[in-house]
């Protein structure tokens, strides 16, 4: 597109045609108050009117969202009708909120409170009745109240743009107007994944996690061992919580927090990723030698499961059964370790600290449980472990650089790092299984043409020895989808497929950090186009920097398997670490 001629307030500037004003403005300088800050296409249909200016050849004040600059168009910002109306705008919205802000979650980053400071908007300018509040608090991930929501209509739009599946919707209309799956039904009587994509583009804390802080408190006051562990995607993007610059990696920081938090281990669930891939590694190649069920679908993502199980129950016999990392490393924490230190299993409580709300649910499975004893006691996000180190009085950048306890699961690979960033799961992977083909290590130890950070599909032929291995990776259920359905139609040509849940992967997981830019002055203008290649790049990093960086090099995982598992896909291995899936329409089916 050409440049075209506009002014904003009196001055001339030479911008690209096709964009908003709004676009249009913060390119030129100016940051016009607004409820589009974290802009993927979710926002907008224009209907909060907080961002209204003046502008040649309109019929009024527009929402500068929506409105296309045009040729010689003089645009007004801060006119007193202009200031007004967008006050106006915001104290509307104000009068049928919930203000109770001090304690909301997302104090602190809501984008409502921060325009109305920005908007001068006055406390109760405007008075009357309140719509109904709708509160759902019955699913193991997600809490909606719609005393707080604006009707902005960002969650709808994200839940069908990244993952296809349109959970939520506008019910009734006019006052009465609310957000809520299909019928007002609770999220636990839906088919949502539990992804928690809705809150990381939720304006205010209409959608949040569900804590699980409190359960941990009550951990600790009980006497229980907490032990705590904690995923790959949690250090690439914990110190943004503490006004780091997005990407930075703050491993040791995050291990020494942890510690003075008052855990009695503080583990990695890299050792859980390693031992993920080998059995998931030995579950392909048998599969791929004895005629087994193809492709073979990787099992890490709990929105991918939660997925599956609803919408292509046919297919599950496709899935690996291997848990997850974190359900993994749990179960080793509560059996070998148990065992090691003499302490009942019973009285152990894992707490996992995860990029992902759909943790919460899977935690609660019944197939992970072993003996009645579930492989984890408590989920808790990147966001929630923030607010426990705030909570407990400790500054971050302060603390020194520690590393994880290695008793008997401390060590990790390289491949375990990478388990954060779609296609890290196959990459991982396939460092093994090239090995167990061969009997020799890859001279490039990576596999760059499975790499990517952003959602959609992947493909790849890797020839290992004269086998060719087909393989393809996709991250969002709206990607996932076409997979599926080929594999349905019989016309798939892979042999392993990764699924991850959320876009881009585990670093863009619904318990992340929020990315807003309006809370962000000291990134880049691009910032919301970058932050997961960012992300994915301290974990690929990490990964580099790593001794050992394919999980079959483990010493503590050769180890594990010498003195407790025998070998991959043994029985002793099956009981604890594999599972089974079960088709289903809503999570209060899962424990018939």
């Amino acid at each position: 597109m050409g440049l075209i001629n506009i002014k904003i307030e009196g001055i001339s500037y030479q911008v690209e045609e096709g964009q908003t004003i709004l676009e249009a403005a913060k390119k030129c300088g100016y940051e016009i108050p607004s409820l589009c800050t974290f802009n993927h296409g979710e926002c907008n249909q224009g209907s909060c009117r907080v961002c209204l200016v003046e502008a040649t050849g309109a019929r009024g004040l527009v929402a500068s969202c929506v409105y296309p600059i045009s040729d010689g168009m003089e645009i007004t910002i801060s006119s007193p009708k202009a200031v007004e109306a967008r006050r106006n705008s915001v104290e509307l919205l104000l009068s049928d909120h919930n203000q109770n802000c001090q304690q909301c979650d997302k104090n602190g980053k809501c984008e409502l409170l921060r325009v109305a400071s920005i908007t001068g908007s006055r406390e109760l300018k405007f008075s009357g009745s309140h719509s109904e509040t709708h509160l759902d608090t019955l699913a193991p991930g997600l809490v909606r109240d719609t005393s707080k929501c604006i009707l902005c209509g960002r969650c709808i739009a994200r839940c069908e743009n990244a993952q296809g599946i349109g959970i939520l919707g506008f019910e009734n209309r006019g006052f009465d107007t609310f957000v809520s799956p299909a019928g007002d039904r609770s999220f636990a009587d839906s088919p949502c994944i539990q992804c928690g994509q809705c809150v990381n583009v939720c304006p205010t804390g209409a959608l949040m996690e569900h804590s699980e802080i409190d359960l941990v408190d009550e951990a600790f006051k009980k006497g229980k061992t907490v032990i705590v562990q904690a995923a790959p995607a949690v250090r690439a993007a914990l110190g943004e919580e503490f006004d780091y610059p997005i990407g930075t990696p703050v491993t040791g920081k995050m291990i020494a927090a942890l510690r003075r938090l008052g855990f009695y281990r503080v583990y990695d669930v890299n050792f859980g990723a390693d031992l993920t891939i080998m059995e998931e590694g030995t579950e392909l190649l048998n599969r791929i030698t004895n005629n087994g069920v193809l492709p073979m679908i990787t099992s890490c993502s709990p929105g991918w499961i939660n997925y599956a199980e609803y919408n292509y129950g046919d297919l599950l016999p496709h899935l690996s059964s291997c848990k997850s990392p974190h359900q993994m490393q749990g179960a080793i924490i509560k059996s070998y370790w148990a065992k090691q230190n003499n302490i009942d299993p019973k009285d152990i409580f894992v707490v996992s600290v995860m990029p992902c709300i759909a943790k919460k649910f899977e935690k609660q499975r019944y197939q992970l449980r072993v003996n009645d004893i579930p492989d984890v006691d408590a989920v808790i996000t990147t966001r929630e472990l923030a607010r426990m180190i705030k909570r407990a009085g400790i500054v971050f950048d302060k603390l020194p650089d520690e590393e994880w306890d290695a008793d008997i699961m401390g060590d990790y690979s390289g491949a375990g790092v990478i388990f954060g960033v779609t296609g890290g799961v196959m990459e991982a992977a396939l460092r093994t299984v090239y090995y167990k083909l061969t009997g020799k290590e890859k001279d490039e130890i990576t596999f760059t043409e499975v790499r990517g950070h952003e959602a959609g599909i992947r493909e790849a032929s890797i020839d290992v020895n004269g086998t060719t291995i087909n393989v393809a990776m996709a991250s969002g259920m709206r990607s996932a989808k076409i997979l599926l359905d080929d594999i349905k139609a019989g016309k798939s040509k892979y042999h392993f497929i990764e699924i991850m849940g959320c876009p881009g992967g585990c670093i863009n997981g619904g318990g992340q950090p929020y990315v807003r830019s309006c809370f962000l002055p000291n990134e880049d203008d691009n910032i919301m186009d970058t932050y997961k290649e960012k992300r994915a790049q301290a974990l690929y990093k990490e990964d580099e920097g790593r001794p050992i960086r394919q999980s079959h090099n483990n010493p503590q995982i050769k180890e594990l398997y010498d003195k407790f598992l025998e070998e991959p896909n043994s029985h002793k291995a099956h009981e604890l670490l594999h599972t089974t899936y079960k088709a289903r329409e809503g999570f209060n089916e899962i424990e018939q």
